[in-house]
């Protein structure tokens, strides 16, 4: 079985996030989101995957390598637009072969991973297995209609009125059916190739399509509250490791912490990870904190948030709570500003707040 991970697309819903980079290379608890695909495929036996890239190509390939961190064998299939994730199947063929394979889209984090999935697929052979989970608003994904058995009778793209509360998880498993299904299918209203209607085209040609309900969290990444959610929930299961230096400080918790990491009077209340050569100075790091490497806060209150690597925040006299700060931003209060703040900042952005 092989694996295909999807990490194009353009990532509106990130920006300002992903003006400057992929929005799967976003960190959470200080790992980018595509490598939590990678490892879900590779704990399930998978060693070779492909890689599906647009405009962000180099950096991903960059990021991730040709598979040598994870002894994998990693190809990458250029898409010359977000076309649909059929039509990401569909340029797949020369690599995918004659084999059932996973697809998993790079932006997603699955708490439990594939491995179950992919036994029960190889010991029960249906031409489909698809995840599903009940969600709040089934408007915004591909939603399933089930029978008692689980057997899928009907799937609908972002319905207007949903006919159940079963979102699509974004990992799928198939065998070869799936590209004679694709190529009965026309692009959608949105000129894409959509899963959904290669699935129903399945369902509609007696062919056997399984469902399964995630048991443990799962999370489509797609909106900056989704990467302070992911990052609330990753770091739930961390556990601690000091590989850096404490001075007259307070560590509460589980927390981890880099090589040549300097916490120097200051309080971490975990779970919080804090990355390599980063240096917290007076400052309070909150519960539920990702802290990348290369990192300064001083004189400030972090809480629930991602602070990527290089960023440098000094003198923000009140908490910075729920926040995304990309990149190698600066923040520096140079007066008394009596507020709370939240950011959502890309890379390279530099913030100066005057009272």
């Amino acid at each position: 079985m092989k694996g295909l991970i999807l990490a194009g697309g353009f990532g509106t819903r990130l920006r300002p996030l992903t003006y400057t980079g992929a929005k799967q290379l976003i960190p959470v608890a200080n790992k980018p989101i595509i490598f939590y695909g990678i490892e879900a495929l590779v704990k399930a036996g998978i060693k070779e995957i492909g890689i599906i890239v647009g405009e962000t190509a180099k950096e991903v390939k960059n990021t991730v390598g040709k598979g040598e961190h994870w002894d994998i064998n990693i190809t990458y299939i250029p898409q010359e637009a977000p076309l649909g994730l059929a039509h990401a199947i569909k340029i797949s063929k020369d690599f995918l072969r004659d084999e059932p394979f996973v697809m998993y889209l790079g932006d997603n984090i699955l708490k439990e991973g594939i491995k179950d999935f992919v036994r029960r697929f190889q010991e029960n052979k249906p031409n489909a297995l698809i995840l599903l989970t009940e969600v709040t608003n089934p408007q915004e994904f591909g939603v399933a209609v089930i029978d008692e058995k689980g057997s899928v009778k009907k799937l609908i793209e972002k319905p207007k009125e949903p006919p159940s509360n079963l979102a699509l998880v974004g990992v799928y498993l198939f065998d070869t059916e799936i590209f004679r299904a694709i190529d009965h299918i026309k692009p959608s209203w949105r000129n894409e190739l959509e899963i959904t209607d290669a699935i129903q085209w399945l369902l509609d040609n007696d062919l056997k399509v399984e469902s399964h309900k995630v048991k443990e969290w799962w999370k489509d990444t797609g909106k900056p509250d989704d990467i302070i959610e992911a990052n609330l929930l990753v770091l739930e299961g961390i556990e601690p490791l000091n590989n850096g230096t404490h001075v007259d400080s307070t560590i509460n918790g589980r927390v981890c912490t880099g090589e040549g990491t300097v916490i120097e009077k200051s309080v971490i209340r975990g779970p919080v990870i804090i990355g390599k050569n980063a240096r917290i100075i007076h400052s309070y790091i909150g519960p539920f904190s990702s802290i990348g490497d290369n990192v300064l806060i001083e004189n400030s209150e972090i809480e629930c948030s991602v602070i990527m690597e290089g960023a440098r925040i000094k003198n923000v006299e009140k908490r910075i709570d729920r926040s995304i700060i990309g990149k190698n931003v600066v923040i520096n209060v140079s007066a008394h500003s009596p507020r709370t703040h939240r950011f959502i900042l890309g890379d390279q952005s530099y913030v100066e707040i005057i009272k």
